[in-house]
């Protein structure tokens, strides 16, 4: 249970994501990290589900970006792929936001490569409260890390499997 936002505004693409880590009805840690950066490529990518699951699935995701010499949709789709068909990939549960400078995707277990209609995606148990938030402060002169903060900010006031310990990246 987690929740995650990606927001693309003024040439920037941020994700936030929170911190809390939940096991049942109880919080095991507030101060968990639930985003990551691949650096040499500019990607940054937030996930929602198990943990040991989420980061099987990131370091695949950095191998198919590398294989792909950069391109992230052909990554995404190539991973999507792996994840679906797989017999060990199709048992973990999660789910990843994930962006670049050009393109933006939420890729889940079930093989869905989905692009967002707008500018901001949100995952997770607190998910749709960060993308309605996101969405209504994208109409503001917020910077994209002001949107995300805040969406996660919110999501975090409705959700109890949301706390308000953010960790931002950018690109």
């Amino acid at each position: 249970m987690t929740t995650i936002v990606l927001v693309r505004k003024n040439n920037e693409v941020v994700v936030a994501g929170d911190g809390q880590v939940s096991m049942g009805n109880t919080v095991v840690k507030s101060t968990a990290s639930k985003v990551r950066k691949i650096e040499k490529r500019d990607v940054v990518a937030g996930f929602a589900g198990s943990t040991a699951d989420a980061l099987t699935l990131f370091e695949r995701l950095e191998s198919k970006i590398e294989k792909h010499a950069g391109n992230l949709s052909r990554a995404a789709v190539e991973l999507a792929k792996d994840w679906r068909t797989d017999k060990y990939l199709r048992r973990l549960e999660a789910l990843m936001a994930i962006g670049d400078k050009e393109n933006s995707y939420i890729i889940s277990g079930t093989g869905d490569v989905l692009e967002p209609e707008g500018d901001v995606i949100g995952i997770g148990s607190g998910g749709n409260y960060a993308l309605a938030a996101g969405k209504v402060l994208m109409e503001t002169n917020m910077s994209a890390e002001e949107v995300a903060k805040k969406a996660i900010k919110v999501a975090s006031e409705i959700c109890v499997f949301t706390n308000d310990n953010i960790k931002i990246l950018k690109i």
